[in-house]
This record gives C-alpha cells, structure tokens and sequence, in this order.
C-alpha cells in the first residue's frame, strides 16, 4: 500500500517509487548511490528504508529554511537522539535565519557537524544516534551529532574490587569509557580509532594506543584480525575476544579483560593496545600474559612490602587451589607412608563408614561447591550470602553425618574453593576450576606421578601459547628487557622500564 501510495504521489513527477519497481537485491544498489538532489525522491527512499509510518519512532521533520528558502527534511531516531538539542541548535536557527548567503556550517551551533555524500553513509549516520539534514538541490546531506543513547552512570567495579585506588568502573556507553581514559591520559598522542566489524548491525569498535609507544606490526595485526571478521553481528568485546583469540579451544585466555579504566590507562602507557565497545561495561587489552591475569592494579598502590606480601599469598593460593584436593587423593590411594601415623589413624577413623573411594569424595564435594557458588552469583544480591551460608554449613554438615563425605574431605575442598576466588580474573578463574579436575583425577589414577606428568604437560602447553605473537609466559621465559614484574614487583623507582615483549617504541618511562 504505502509503495502504491508513494508512486501516486510521484506521478506527476514522472518519478515511480525507487523500490516498487526493484527487487530486494537492487535495495543495496540504492543505497550505494549518492544522495539525490531531489529532495522528495530522497525522502521516499529514506521512509521505504525505514519502513515510515510503521516505525514509530523515526521521525521526518520538514521545514522551509529562512534564508536560502529551500525545503529541508531532518531525519533522526527520537530514542536514540537528543530531540531537544536538535530543536534548540539546529532547526531555530535554520528557521530564524534570514541571510541568503549563509553557509549551513557556520549557522548550526551544534558540538559536531559532517558531511554525506552516500545514501549508505546517511543510514549509518541516523543509526548511531545522530540526525541527519537533507536540503533540497543538494546532492549532500548534513550529519549532526545529537546521540543520546541511554545507560547507567559511571559506577563502582563489582569484579575488580579494590580497597585502596580509584573505585570507578567502565560503562555501557564507549562515549563514557574513552573519556575516563583520556581523563588519566592527557596526551595528544592518544590515537582514538574507529572501526565498524559486522555487516548488519554496524558495531563500531575504538582502538585506542599511544602512537608514540604501540608497536605498529602488533597494531596491524590486531586492525588485520579485526577487519576478517565475517558476522552480522557483534553486540559486545565478549563476543569479539571470542572471534579474533588465537587458540579459541585453549583452556587459558589470551585476551585480557578489565572493567578498570585505569588498569587500562596503566596498559596504554606501557605500550599495550586497549578495544573498547558501546555496550560493553569493560575493556579487552592486548596482548595478554600469564602475569597480567596473576596482577590486580591495588598491587602497585600498595607500598611494596604489602603489595608483595598480598601477591605471595595469592600464588601460594593458586597452588593451594589447584593441588590441594589431588594431594589428599594422591596420598590417601598411593602415598599413605608420607603421613605421620596419628594422621592416617584420624583419617582412616573419619572414613570408616563412607561407602566411596577417595576421588568419589572429592568430585562430589568439587562438584556440589561449584553448584552452590554458580547459585549463589546467579540469585537475587540479597539472596546470594543466604545460599552460600546455607551451603556450606547445612547441607556440608548433613553430608557429613550422612556419612556420604569425610569431615576432612569438606575441609580440603572449602579451603581450594575459598583459594580460588584470590584470582579476580574471571577467565583465569574459570581456567583454574577447570585444569583441578585434571589434576584430581591424574592423582586419582596414577598419584603424584600422574600429577607430575599432568604438571610437566600444562608447562610444555603454556609455553606454547602465544597472545598476538607475545609469548604467554614473557619475560621470565623468553627473557625480555621489562621491570621484571612477575611474581613479585620491584620499587616504583627500579621499574624504568616498559615490557621489552610489546616492543614499544620507547622502552624506558623516564
């Protein structure tokens, strides 16, 4: 009907429709062309493509422009736009102006005005938020940057937590992120890029490094990863770390993700490549190593005893985490002699009437410990602590004297599990819950030796692996010119230099 209608009212004209008579093919081809003078032909185009009336809120604006007394048609999405901003620094001043010499650039008092030349362009351009001007005989249009998409303010991180350090957090808005960037990174050299990466739904995707610092073979590598991508849809940087890491069967990330604007700041200066997204509370930073997931940024605003002191426990903890249950398995299958006598007296007394070997023991217990911590994140806040308490007290407690797990056994699991939330990265996390299950059941089987051999294996994989061609265990191995910022951290005055393994323009900070 509105195809009927449209080619009535060009009739006169002896314009048709430019969609009635093409097929859905021959759509993009319109949109590839350049945008026409007419200005009625143009706005026919424009409510075909927008499917107008039907899509409430796109709106078409026709006014007479003062002083050049010409038709004008402002196209814009009234959710995604600020309707207000438009009104006050763009149409009144359009209307009011009675010179007809002036120039549309220096009459519209808006933050950022571009041009269009292609149908394409002026789409893209109505989609992010912005309105775009139409003006009859022009074969250009007029982008007016008036976003004014919603989200949440700038907030505390909930993953990331921090005692001592900025508490802000990343948002949904990219506008929002870059700006707490920049707000630590007053410096012209700051590179902000763009790039669209999905066909359909035209995410865009900022790139930001330092240009006098980021090595141009990695920031051609990630551009070159980041332009392959084939999809039509890419709603966030989850996604994307999904789409452009190396090894995506890997069980250890490669890309690091941070919800810490000054985390990510802390990377940029050293040399590192930060991707930020709309719709993404969180930053992905490349490359990554294994020592960037072991970090937290309170480790360097704490004086140097404590924040080694807090790095210590956290690598004692992962080792805790990840041997802890296998040794109990290891050693009460194969290796009894390693245990003083009163302790295998006292173990053998608490598993006398428990019908399962040891490693039955442990996985149930593994197995019932993960389902209470994925329910207790999953449920309601004011719920999650009450699920926890009553996890581990109640139903611990009742297993116990149900004589299906040894107290002991409780015990051991708890303390891996409580060990395993010391790793703040969630991708780590995951990867160390997941790599204890090996380790359990090598012991299981074949006792330290299988441990042995499961450990050597996981060393030989790692050092395999490669983060954007950065070797993931650099620089303790291959050894790279760095402040050697490992295990443990050296005096702010002692680390002069950048990491030798992103080979930064400029390798020392002073």
């Amino acid at each position: 009907m509105l195809g009927d209608l449209l080619k009535k009212a060009f009739s006169s004209n002896k314009k048709s429709n430019p969609f009635h008579e093409k097929s859905n093919k021959d759509e993009i081809q319109i949109k590839e062309q350049k945008i026409h003078s007419d200005l009625e032909y143009s706005m026919t185009i424009f409510k075909e493509i927008y499917s107008f009336p039907d899509n409430k809120d796109v709106k078409f604006r026709t006014f007479q422009i003062g002083g050049l007394k010409k038709q004008a048609c402002l196209i814009s999405i009234s959710t995604i736009t600020d309707i207000k901003l438009l009104d006050e620094y763009a149409i009144q001043p359009l209307l009011r102006n009675d010179n007809p010499s002036f120039s549309i650039e220096n009459v519209l008092a808006v933050q950022a005005l571009s041009t269009v030349e292609y149908n394409k362009d002026a789409i893209y351009e109505i989609n992010k938020g912005n309105a775009v001007l139409f003006i009859e005989g022009y074969t250009k249009a007029y982008s007016i940057t008036a976003a004014n998409f919603q989200g949440r303010d700038v907030s505390n991180a909930d993953n990331e937590i921090v005692l001592k350090g900025p508490k802000e957090a990343f948002t949904e808005k990219a506008a929002s992120n870059i700006s707490l960037i920049r707000k630590r990174i007053r410096d012209e050299n700051l590179i902000v890029e763009s790039a669209v990466i999905s066909k359909r739904t035209k995410n865009e995707l900022f790139i930001v490094y330092i240009k006098d610092l980021a090595n141009e073979q990695l920031l051609d590598n990630i551009k070159k990863r980041v332009s392959s991508l084939n999809v039509d849809s890419v709603q966030n940087l989850a996604l994307l770390e999904q789409h452009i890491e190396e090894r995506k069967l890997s069980l250890f990330p490669s890309i690091l993700y941070t919800e810490r604007p000054d985390r990510a700041s802390a990377f940029i200066e050293d040399g590192y490549i930060v991707l930020l997204m709309d719709n993404s509370p969180d930053s992905l930073v490349l490359p990554a190593t294994f020592w960037s997931f072991f970090h937290i940024s309170e480790d360097h605003y704490l004086r140097y005893i404590y924040g080694n002191f807090t790095r210590g426990l956290r690598m004692i903890a992962i080792f805790i985490t990840l041997f802890s249950s296998s040794i109990y398995v290891g050693i009460t299958n194969y290796h009894t002699e390693m245990i003083p006598p009163d302790l295998l007296l006292a173990i053998s007394a608490t598993r006398e009437k428990v019908p399962f070997p040891a490693i039955i023991e442990v996985i149930l217990m593994e197995f019932a410990f993960g389902l209470i911590r994925e329910g207790g994140l999953r449920v309601p806040t004011p719920i999650g602590p009450t699920i926890g308490i009553v996890g581990a007290l109640i139903l611990g407690q009742a297993a116990v004297q149900a004589n299906i797990v040894s107290p002991i056994v409780v015990i051991v699991v708890a303390l891996a599990g409580v060990c395993s939330f010391l790793v703040s990265d969630i991708s780590m996390n995951f990867a160390i819950r997941i790599i204890r299950f090996f380790f359990i059941l090598s012991a299981g089987f074949f006792g330290f030796y299988g441990m042995t051999a499961v450990f050597t294996a996981g060393l030989f994989y790692i050092v395999s692996i490669k983060s954007f061609g950065v070797p993931y265990l650099s620089p303790m191995t291959p050894k790279y010119t760095s402040s050697k910022d490992t295990v443990f951290r050296r005096l702010l005055k002692n680390e002069i230099f950048r990491p030798g393994y992103v080979k930064p323009k400029d390798m020392k900070k002073t």
